[in-house]
């Protein structure tokens, strides 16, 4: 059953390949999150007039090139803005030399590596914090990532201590007026399904809509 004050989240993709019916699965469940996946173009020329009613934007997307026009007013318009900010996983990487984009996520340097089908161990890094707030740590394969960590600005969340891996792997901040979640997991169904991961985008969701 649909509630009548869910959180709009605007789920937005495109520059990366991903498997849709699972990760839509991501967002099913429960009844307090109403997701709209659409492709960044969409987002951007917002022909329904929807685009600053939404409480969250998710980004899961994977554009590497220079953004210009209303793209890129769209983009540095989120900070003036007190809606949330959801980034997941490969969105992190996404226009590598859009200053706007270094201060959302808070890390300057975001040039990287990968690695497939690694399995990590994540830690509780701030278990006060209500996105992680009595989760036990767990283990689960995913893709990692090797670039620079947040920074001291960003209230870290969780771990991991891995050879090919970034050790932070969640993460709060503010950038200008918005809250912001980062999240680097979250590569494909293997690590969707996962309880404590889902449980921790969803968490996610309510907390960059102030509802956590």
């Amino acid at each position: 059953m649909e509630c009548a004050d869910a959180i709009r989240v605007a789920v937005i993709t495109g520059g990366h390949p991903f498997d849709v019916p699972g990760f839509q699965a991501l967002f099913e469940g429960p009844d307090d999150i109403e997701a709209y996946p659409q492709e960044f173009s969409n987002w951007v020329h917002d022909w329904g007039n929807v685009r600053r009613e939404y409480e969250v934007n998710l980004f899961y997307n994977m554009h590497m090139d220079p953004l210009d026009g209303p793209y890129r007013e769209a983009v540095e318009e989120l900070r003036r803005r007190r809606k949330g900010i959801f980034v997941l996983h490969h969105a992190l990487l996404s226009w590598p030399e859009l200053e706007a984009w270094n201060d959302i996520v808070g890390i300057q340097d975001r040039s990287f590596g990968y690695d497939v089908e690694q399995e990590v161990h994540v830690e509780i890094a701030e278990p006060s914090h209500p996105i992680v707030q009595g989760l036990e740590p767990w283990d689960m394969p995913d893709e990692t990532y090797t670039m620079a960590d947040a920074g001291t600005d960003s209230r870290v969340l969780l771990t991991v201590e891995h050879p090919r891996s970034m050790t932070t792997i969640a993460w709060t901040r503010r950038s200008g007026d918005a809250p912001v979640f980062c999240l680097q997991s979250g590569h494909d169904a293997r690590t969707w399904t996962n309880p404590s991961f889902r449980e921790v985008v969803h968490r996610g969701i309510r907390w960059c809509a102030g509802r956590l």
